[in-house]
C-alpha cells in the first residue's frame, strides 16, 4: 500500500508545483470553479442524499444546506482576499510579508460531516496554493468521494491541475498514520484518536476538540425565543454537530417557560426511570456512545433502541441532569438529539455548572448565552474556558459561520490548549500558508530606558 500513497503524493506535489506561482485572479478562478461545481444544486443534492444513505446518520435537508452554505460562506469570507504575492506592508517598520503555500495537506475527515468537510477544505486549499489529500471516515467513503470528484471536475474546466485534490480509496488507519508523516500539514476534523495520530505525526498539526456545548439561558431572557433557538440548533441534521446544545443551565425564573415552550415544539422529557433506561441504551459499557444512537432521528433513539415509548412527533429527548454533575452520564458529549438540563438560581452557579459540565468533555471547544445582561455576557467570556461563545444564537448554527455573524466559516474548530489543540481559531485558508518575512533597514528605534522604567524606578527604586 505504500507505493500507492506515494503516487498520491507524488501527483499533489506535481500538481501543487505547477500552480505555486499562479497570480491572483488565476487562483480565484480555480477556487470559483471547484466550489460551482461542489454545491451547484443537482450536485449537492447527490452529496446529501448519498451521505444520508451511505452513514444513516443526519436529515437530508440539513446536509444539503450545510453542504452548499459552508461553502458559499467560506467564499464570502476569501472574496478579495490577497492570498499570492506581497501582503501586510508596513513602511514604518520597513517590513512586508510574502504568502506562500504550504505544499500538501493531508485531511482525515469525519462520517458526520462527510461532503460539506471536504468541500470546505478543497476551496481552503485551493485559495492558497496547496494540494489536498483526504481521508474519508470508512462509513463515508463514497459521499466524501463524491465531493472530491465535483470538485475534481471543475479543476478540469479551468485548466488547473486535477490532482491538487485527491481522495484515499481505502483509508485503513495504518495508511492514514503513514500519510500523517509524509504530509507538510495535517488538518484533523475526526474523533480523538485521529488528531491525537495527527499531532504524533512528526509534522504540523491542526487538529479538534471534543464538543460539549453548554447554553446558558439567563432571567433576561426571553425564554421561547431561546427554546426556540435552542430547538433549531439541537435538531439541526440529528445533531451532528458538536455544537449543537448537549446542555442547557436555565435560571429558575424562566425554567418553567423554557421546558413548556421546549416540550410543546418537539420535545419529550425522560422520567427518571427513563432516563436510567436512556442511558444503557446510549452507553451500553458505562463509557462509550453506541454508535447506533450518533445523530440518528429522537424517535428511533427512543423507540428502537432504547425500548421507550414516546411520540412520533418527538424530535429530541430531554433529561433532567443530577448533582453532582460528575456522576451524570447524561453532562458527557451525546451526539444525538439529546439534551440535558440544568437549573440554577444565581448566575455563579450557571459559571459553576459549565465548569463542572467541561470538567467531563469539552473544555475549549464552545459555550454560549441568551441573555440581555452585558454583565452576565462579559463575565461568561471572562470566566469560560472555551475558543467561542454565541450569544442569543443557535449554538450550532452560528459557531462555524454564519450569514447572521462575524464568525469565519470553516468546518474544523479548534479548541485551544483548553482541548489539546495548537489553535483556538475557526481554521481556515489563513492556518494553511506560509510567510516570507521581508525586513529593510529603518531609523535607530531603540527605547529611552529611563522612560520606559520610570514608574518602576519612582515605586520600587533602581
Amino acid at each position: 500500500m505504500s507505493e500507492v500513497l506515494q503516487e498520491m503524493l507524488d501527483k499533489a506535489r506535481k500538481a501543487q508545483a505547477i500552480v505555486e506561482h499562479w497570480p491572483q485572479d488565476k487562483v480565484d478562478e480555480m477556487v470559483k470553479a471547484a466550489a460551482w461545481e461542489m454545491i451547484k444544486p443537482e450536485h449537492a443534492k447527490e452529496c446529501a442524499e448519498l451521505a444520508v444513505k451511505e452513514t444513516k446518520m443526519g436529515v437530508y435537508d440539513a446536509k444539503y444546506a450545510k453542504h452548499r452554505n459552508k461553502v458559499l460562506g467560506a467564499l464570502r469570507d476569501m472574496e478579495g482576499e490577497k492570498s499570492t504575492g506581497i501582503v501586510d506592508v508596513n513602511e514604518e517598520k520597513g517590513i512586508f510579508k510574502v504568502i506562500k503555500p504550504i505544499g500538501v495537506i493531508f485531511a482525515p475527515t469525519p462520517c458526520t460531516n462527510p461532503t460539506a468537510t471536504p468541500a470546505v477544505k478543497s476551496v481552503f486549499a485551493l485559495k492558497t496554493r496547496n494540494a489536498i489529500i483526504f481521508a474519508p471516515h470508512m462509513l463515508a467513503r463514497r459521499c466524501s468521494g463524491k465531493a472530491v470528484e465535483f470538485a475534481r471536475a471543475g479543476l478540469k474546466k479551468v485548466g488547473a491541475p486535477e490532482d491538487l485534490i485527491q481522495i484515499m480509496e481505502k483509508p485503513y488507519i495504518e495508511d492514514i498514520q503513514k500519510m500523517m508523516s509524509m504530509a507538510d500539514l495535517v488538518v484533523s476534523t475526526g474523533g480523538t484518536q485521529s488528531v491525537i495520530a495527527a499531532y504524533s505525526s512528526g509534522k504540523p498539526a491542526l487538529g479538534v476538540g471534543a464538543g460539549n456545548s453548554v447554553m446558558i439561558i439567563d432571567d433576561s431572557a426571553d425564554p421561547v425565543e431561546a427554546a426556540n433557538k435552542v430547538i433549531a440548533s439541537k435538531t439541526f441534521d440529528n445533531a451532528t454537530s458538536c455544537s449543537a446544545e448537549n446542555n442547557l443551565v436555565i435560571h429558575e425564573s424562566v425554567y418553567d417557560k423554557c421546558l413548556e415552550t421546549l416540550k410543546a415544539n418537539g420535545g419529550y422529557l425522560c422520567s427518571a426511570e427513563e432516563k436510567e433506561q436512556l442511558k444503557k441504551a446510549m452507553w451500553p459499557d458505562g463509557e462509550h456512545i453506541e454508535a447506533k444512537v450518533v445523530a440518528r432521528a429522537a424517535v428511533r433513539i427512543a423507540n428502537k433502541i432504547a425500548g421507550l415509548s414516546v411520540p412520533e412527533e418527538t424530535t429530541f429527548i430531554m433529561v433532567i441532569g443530577d448533582d453532582p454533575v460528575e456522576g451524570d452520564k447524561f453532562a458527557d458529549e451525546k451526539l444525538s438529539p439529546v439534551v440535558t438540563i440544568w437549573k440554577y438560581k444565581e448566575f455563579s452557579e450557571a459559571l459553576d455548572y459549565l465548569n463542572r459540565i467541561h470538567d467531563v468533555k469539552g473544555r475549549g471547544h464552545c459555550c454560549g448565552i441568551h441573555s440581555n445582561n452585558d454583565d452576565h455576557i462579559n463575565e461568561l467570556a471572562e470566566q469560560a474556558q472555551v475558543s467561542r461563545l454565541m450569544v442569543n444564537q443557535p449554538q450550532c448554527l452560528a459557531n462555524s459561520g454564519a450569514f447572521t455573524n462575524g464568525m469565519p466559516y470553516t468546518m474544523t474548530l479548534a479548541c485551544g490548549s483548553w482541548g489539546n489543540n495548537s489553535s483556538s481559531d475557526n481554521i481556515t485558508w489563513r492556518n494553511m500558508v506560509n510567510y516570507t518575512w521581508v525586513s529593510k533597514p529603518i531609523p535607530e528605534n531603540k527605547p529611552d530606558e529611563e522612560k520606559l522604567f520610570k514608574g518602576v524606578w519612582e515605586k520600587y527604586g533602581q
